[in-house]
C-alpha cells in the first residue's frame, strides 16, 4: 500500500495540473518507496533516505546528459552514448548500493531511471524534473514514517549496522564488475542485433541482463532470468489489452498504482508472477504521456530476451569462475569425475 500510494498520488497530481511530461520523474522518484521493506521506522527512514539520495543523483546525471551531452539528432551515436553511460551507472550504483546496504540490492532501478530519462528527446527543464522527483521521494519517506504517529518513541529505535567484512567488501566490488559486464554487453548486443531486428529501447536489454545477478545461489539466479522472459511474455498480454481498450488517462494512472501494489506483493514470493505486473508498470509508466503503441510490445520482448540471455550467460560464467577460485583456495574439493 505504501508503494502504491507513493506512485499514484503524484501521478494524479500531475494529471490535474496537465503536466504528464513529468510523469517519468514521479515514477522514478517513487522508487524510494520500494526500499521501505525494513523493520523499524528509523531503519526504514535511513534506508529510504539513502536510496533517495542515490536515485536523485542518477536522475540529475540523466537530465544533465539528456540536455547537454546526448546527441538526440544522431540516433546511432545517441544509442551508443546511452549504452556507455548506463554501463557506468550500472557498475557505480551497484557498488554504492552495496556499501550503503540498500535492499533490494544492485542497480536495476538506477539503470532503468538513467537510461529512460537520458533517452528523452525533449526533456523537461532540469529544475522541474528534479522538483517532481524530490517531492515524490519526500512523499515516500512521509508515507513510510506515518505508522509512527502516536508512537514516536518507536521512531528513534535504530538497529546499528555491523561493519562490512573484507569478504563482503570484495564481493561488492566483484558484483559491480559483473553489473558492468552484463549491462554493457547486453546494451552492445541490443544495439547491434536489436537494430537488425528493428527493435528500440536498448536499455530494456540492459535492465533484463542484471536481473539474474541478484540471488543467493546460481539456481535462483537462473530462475530469475527465465522468469523475466516468461513473466514479460504474459505481462505483454495485459499491455495489449490496455491498447485495445484504450482507457482514459486517469484510469491508466490508477492502474500504475495497482501494478506497483501487485509487484510489491509478489516480488519476494514469485518473480514470474511479479514480472507479469512489472511489464505493464514499466511500459505504461514511461509512455503514458506519449501513449501506448504495439511497437512497445515487440521492443519489450526482443530486448528482454537479449538481456536475459546475456545475464544467464554471465551467471554461468561467474559460477564457473567462482568455482575455480574456491578450489584454488581449498574451499571446495576438486572434482573427482
Amino acid at each position: 500500500m505504501r508503494t502504491a500510494i507513493g506512485v499514484f498520488a503524484p501521478l494524479i497530481t500531475l494529471l490535474l495540473i496537465d503536466r504528464l511530461d513529468l510523469v517519468v520523474f514521479a515514477v522514478f522518484g517513487a522508487f524510494a518507496g520500494v526500499y521501505g521493506r525494513v523493520d523499524g521506522y528509523w531503519n526504514r527512514l535511513r534506508m529510504q533516505t539513502r536510496s533517495g539520495i542515490l536515485l536523485l543523483g542518477v536522475i540529475t546525471a540523466a537530465l544533465l546528459a539528456s540536455h547537454y551531452w546526448i546527441a538526440h539528432d544522431q540516433p546511432e551515436i545517441k544509442q551508443w552514448q546511452i549504452v556507455g553511460a548506463t554501463t557506468l551507472v550500472a557498475g557505480i550504483c551497484s557498488v554504492l548500493a552495496g556499501f550503503m546496504r540498500l535492499r533490494p540490492a544492485g542497480s536495476l532501478f538506477h539503470i532503468f531511471a538513467f537510461a529512460a530519462i537520458a533517452s528523452i528527446s525533449q526533456p523537461a527543464p532540469i529544475w522541474q524534473g528534479l522538483l517532481v522527483a524530490v517531492l515524490t521521494m519526500l512523499l515516500a519517506l512521509a508515507i513510510g514514517a506515518v505508522g509512527a504517529l502516536g508512537q514516536w518513541s518507536s521512531l528513534w529505535k535504530r538497529t546499528p549496522l555491523p561493519p562490512l567484512s573484507d569478504n563482503v567488501r570484495a564481493a561488492i566490488w566483484w558484483e559491480g564488475l559483473f553489473y558492468i559486464l552484463a549491462a554493457g554487453i547486453a546494451g552492445a548486443v541490443a544495439n547491434i542485433v536489436g537494430s537488425q531486428l528493428e527493435a528500440g529501447h536498448n536499455y530494456w536489454a540492459m535492465v533484463a541482463a542484471v536481473v539474474p545477478l541478484v540471488g543467493h545461489t546460481t539456481k535462483l539466479r537462473l530462475h530469475r532470468g527465465i522468469h523475466r522472459v516468461l513473466g514479460t511474455l504474459v505481462g505483454l498480454s495485459l499491455v495489449a489489452l490496455l491498447i485495445v481498450l484504450n482507457p482514459p488517462l486517469w484510469l491508466l494512472l490508477v492502474l500504475i498504482g495497482f501494478f506497483q501494489f501487485m509487484t510489491e506483493m509478489l516480488v519476494m514470493r514469485n518473480y514470474f508472477l511479479a514480472q507479469i505486473f512489472v511489464t505493464p508498470l514499466a511500459l505504461v509508466g514511461v509512455s503514458v504521456a506519449a501513449g501506448l503503441s504495439t511497437n512497445l510490445l515487440y521492443d519489450r520482448m526482443v530486448e528482454t530476451v537479449i538481456g536475459s540471455v546475456v545475464g544467464i550467460c554471465g551467471v554461468l560464467l561467474g559460477s564457473w569462475f567462482g568455482g575455480i577460485i574456491r578450489r584454488r583456495a581449498g574451499i571446495d574439493p576438486p572434482n573427482q569425475n
